[in-house]
């Protein structure tokens, strides 16, 4: 029996790549309507980031995931998403 795939994801502010499970989902639906999705099975464009305060700060900061979702992100999206990375 052979070892099952992982699936990887690459954070939006580090860069890095990461198996799917570690990482946080931000979703954009087809109404336009962006939430932070903890299940990773919503259907829409997703965008996923570190559950670090730093990659955070980075992608506020920068604007990653107005780039990467080609979207508005309300305040309120952000601090769901920081409230979820706090934990």
């Amino acid at each position: 029996m052979s070892a099952r795939k992982i699936p990887l994801r690459k954070c939006i502010a580090c860069n890095e790549m990461k198996p799917k499970k570690e990482l946080v989902r931000v979703v954009k639906n087809k109404e336009n309507i962006v939430s932070v999705d903890l299940t990773g099975k919503a259907n829409g464009r997703g965008a996923y980031i570190c559950p670090t305060i730093e990659c955070f700060e980075e992608a506020y900061k920068n604007k990653k995931f107005q780039r990467a979702l080609q979207t508005e992100i309300t305040e309120e999206v952000y601090s769901g998403l920081k409230k979820v990375i706090d934990k």
